[in-house]
């Protein structure tokens, strides 16, 4: 999947991304404004990746201090760009990894 099908997919009314992933199918559902569902799937991630969604969620919700705590998890500074630009960095890179 490109990133552009992955913009276009936000627009459907199913997510497309089951065999992505948990981390991957949360960023679908933030965007669509559904930041709960997005975090209910994140909580089931393991690894970085489920790390990194999970801070910028958190971020994104105004909790600092636990965001702080994810993007230890994630090994990642907490970054100085806007959201709309960390959600886009974050989906960009699992995308890259769900073809490799």
């Amino acid at each position: 999947m490109s990133f552009a099908d992955f913009l276009r997919s936000i627009a459907q009314d199913a997510s497309p991304l089951g065999k992505l992933g948990p981390a991957f199918a949360a960023l679908w559902y933030d965007r669509r404004g559904a930041w709960d569902r997005a975090h209910e799937l994140v909580q089931k991630t393991t690894g970085r990746e489920g790390a990194w969604v999970h801070a910028y969620l958190h971020r994104k919700e105004g909790d600092e201090v636990n965001a702080a705590y994810w993007y230890h998890l994630a090994d990642r500074a907490p970054p100085k760009s806007g959201l709309d630009e960390e959600w886009t960095q974050i989906a960009r890179s699992l995308l890259n990894e769900a073809r490799n």
